[in-house]
């Protein structure tokens, strides 16, 4: 694990939260700027109502009028779990809500590419498309609407990206994120926007005299499990989406697919967390798209029965193949990464570019994370799409928002980047092979005018320490019942000086510890892939821990474990 600074958060205004609440979960909330109780709340009625969503009246007029017609729908999805979850939630919902005609459509990362195109619109109206529905996907799918309104049909796009300069000639755009819409949470995932339509539909039905509506309760299992996948910031709203979403799957109530899921992953259901929405169940789905087809996972969170287990048992392979061949590219990575053109101070490059030939395009997303993790660097990783094209996916560091830094280029130097999209912390683009070069000395420039050395850093937020009386059984339940934790709502973690009593590898390179705090209260912890070229350590007594405390259950018994984040050597 690489230099590292901890810093504790500064000390938040706690005074309007209950004072019936622990201590530290006090001072835990009001450092994610939790302000009042009601912000506590997370039931479904504190959700934020869709009237204000821009389009959404449009669109709940086009699909009234679909089903007066019994058009034939498509759900054009986008080949993620959040686009994944998405279509399963819509291609589920119209057809308990009285369409009749409703299918999917979702490219092939491989072969199509991203979002609705020209192409696709032409295979839709091919095979009797009259309403396309995009979701997590569409925004900036200018040319497709056009040919989709050429040849008649209507489309509703629900997306939840940045939108461009010029919007698509859709019938109706629901997007929070689009210029002129007043919905306050503009964090929805593209299942969370997707769910907002459902909302809408069903309350129009319901205004027109219809009853036996279904509860749409029923696909919060989805909108939490797209919603994490995705990584958008855990605002109120969004949080109160994934903890009913999740309270409906630990009581049973989720579709077979997500309990099919749940097994394969080893996951016990009833103590399921955010957090294994993110790690556990949605790589499984995510590998679908990323080495075969998403069509795959969309199935499982749509099949009953045998035929859920069978497709987990199946995306569960894929997703060991996924990690066989991220861990191979991983390790060409590094061989790179210590051949990298260090500056004169022997620092590595503002902006980390990499490629290799035979590099899995699928794959290089995570292989770009797992990287920027260790550098601390914004990191671009290549991968051929044909012969002359390379496929480029990009992740930051905080602060850098590398879709405006692809942007920036554009700019500089027009048709460098054939394609290009994304967010802050992740996006994706393509250029001509012979203008590689080129754009890696162009990213590394704006890098290194935009980014500042704190930036550079390698920076880690605390809650403080804990005492050993609050490293109980009770506590740290509490703690972890105490979220949904995720992105902008970070998951507690605390630091503390402990001396050592035992350190072990186990596995291929995870270190199996015993600590021992001050005040003498003794610890099982953790920490997952270690260099092992520095642990274990006979030498060191006494460490510095960055970690998370976590109910361990284990052959019928549950313990603490401190899942080390971070460990530095003191003495």
């Amino acid at each position: 694990m690489a230099d590292f600074t901890i810093r504790r958060y500064p000390a938040a205004d706690e005074s309007m939260l209950p004072d019936n609440l622990p201590p530290i979960l006090r001072r835990i909330y009001a450092h994610r700027g939790v302000a009042s109780a009601a912000e506590l709340d997370l039931s479904a009625r504190g959700l934020t109502h869709f009237n204000s969503l821009l389009g959404i009246d449009s669109a709940v007029q086009l699909l009234l009028s679909a089903r007066t017609e019994q058009q034939r729908i498509t759900i054009c999805g986008d080949f993620d779990a959040d686009g994944a979850t998405s279509t399963a939630l819509l291609v589920t919902a119209l057809a308990e809500l009285g369409f009749a005609q409703v299918d999917y459509r979702v490219p092939n990362r491989m072969t199509e590419g991203y979002g609705l195109s020209v192409a696709m619109v032409n295979q839709l109206a091919a095979r009797g498309t009259q309403l396309i529905v995009t979701v997590d996907n569409g925004i900036a799918a200018n040319e497709a609407v056009t040919r989709a309104k050429q040849l008649g049909l209507d489309v509703i796009v629900t997306d939840h990206h940045l939108a461009p300069e010029q919007l698509p000639d859709a019938d109706a755009i629901v997007n929070p994120n689009q210029p002129g819409c007043q919905f306050p949470s503009k964090n929805l995932a593209g299942v969370g926007v997707a769910f907002y339509l459902v909302l809408a539909l069903r309350a129009a039905l319901r205004d027109q005299g219809e009853s036996n509506l279904p509860s749409l309760a029923n696909w919060l299992d989805l909108v939490a499990l797209g919603t994490v996948a995705d990584v958008v910031p855990l605002d109120y709203n969004n949080r109160i989406m994934v903890q009913q979403g999740l309270a409906r799957i630990r009581s049973g109530h989720c579709r077979p697919g997500i309990a099919a899921l749940l097994e394969v992953a080893g996951r016990d259901r009833q103590q399921l967390q955010a957090t294994d929405l993110g790690f556990a169940l949605a790589p499984r789905i995510n590998a679908a798209g990323r080495l075969d087809d998403i069509s795959l996972g969309i199935e499982c969170l749509l099949a009953d029965g045998e035929r859920a287990e069978q497709l987990a048992g199946e995306l569960d392979q894929l997703n060991r193949e996924r990690r066989s061949i991220e861990s191979e590219m991983r390790a060409h990575a590094e061989q790179i990464m210590s051949q990298l053109q260090l500056d004169n101070q022997g620092q590595l490059p503002d902006l980390v570019s990499l490629y290799q030939a035979d590099w899995h395009a699928g794959v290089i997303g995570i292989v770009a994370g797992r990287v920027k993790d260790t550098v601390n660097r914004p990191v671009i990783v290549f991968a051929q799409e044909d012969e002359r094209t390379l496929k480029g996916s990009a992740r930051s560091v905080s602060g850098l928002h590398i879709r405006d830094l692809l942007e920036r280029i554009d700019t500089i130097k027009p048709g460098l980047i054939e394609r290009f999209g994304g967010h802050a912390m992740a996006a994706g683009l393509t250029l001509q092979q012979q203008h590689l070069a080129e754009f890696t000395e162009l990213a590394q420039q704006v890098a290194g005018e935009w980014l500042t050395d704190e930036q550079k850093e390698a920076v880690y937020w605390s809650d403080g320490e804990l005492a050993d009386d609050q490293l109980s059984l009770s506590m740290v339940g509490q703690l972890q019942q105490a979220g949904p934790w995720g992105q902008k709502f970070p998951e507690p973690q605390f630091d503390g000086v402990f001396s050592l009593v035992s350190q072990r590898i186990v596995g291929s390179n995870h270190l199996k510890l015993v600590v021992k705090s001050p005040s003498g209260g003794v610890f099982d912890a953790i920490a997952f892939n270690v260099d092992t070229n520095q642990w274990p350590n006979n030498q060191v007594l006494q460490v510095e821990l960055l970690y998370k405390p976590q109910l361990n259950h284990f052959r019928g018994r549950t313990n603490i474990q401190l899942l080390v984040e971070q460990i530095r050597a003191l003495r």
